[in-house]
């Protein structure tokens, strides 16, 4: 008799779309300044005429890639994220074209940890990390509070000690 595993409810955060959002920005920006700056170094050296074919081709590139990674992906990462929590498993689900649904068992857990860069930390939010064998899992956009509440419940669900300052 198999029992079936609930599909995961909780959602992450909705400021992850100003998170990447934001990251997104900063990243394609250089890119997009990088490009110029070669587009002018091409005039400027009289490059082959074929160098700036490409380098038109990749700049109308860049900017659908700035519609699709700043207006459409964040927003849609967001929307799609799920995870749960439970007494047996820590589950993941995401994505619409690409739907990866990750179940981990309690006891395969190893470790858990937070970790919070600088526009995480502006707007709040945590990433939790799972350890297990096999790989390390991330449930990223989590407000502070309920992101604490969560490792600590995996913690002793998993029955991980800490082990610093343990002799």
């Amino acid at each position: 008799m198999h029992n079936q595993i609930e599909e995961p409810t909780e959602r992450i955060s909705k400021k992850a779309i100003f998170v990447w959002r934001t990251m997104n920005s900063i990243i394609l920006s250089v890119a997009f300044i990088i490009l110029i700056a070669l587009l002018i170094a091409h005039t400027y050296f009289s490059w082959y005429d074929w160098i700036a074919y490409v380098l038109w081709g990749l700049i109308a590139l860049s900017i659908l890639d700035i519609i699709w990674s700043i207006y459409l992906e964040p927003y849609l990462l967001q929307k799609y994220w799920r995870y749960q929590v439970d007494e047996d498993f820590v589950q993941f689900k995401h994505g619409r074209w690409k739907l990866v649904h990750i179940v981990i068992p309690m006891t395969k857990i190893q470790y858990v940890g937070l970790k919070q860069g600088p526009l995480l930390r502006k707007y709040n939010l945590h990433t939790l990390s799972i350890g297990t064998m096999a790989s390390t899992h991330e449930i990223p956009a989590i407000p502070e509070g309920t992101a604490r509440a969560i490792r600590d419940q995996i913690a002793e669900l998993a029955n991980i000690n800490n082990e610093e300052g343990e002799e």
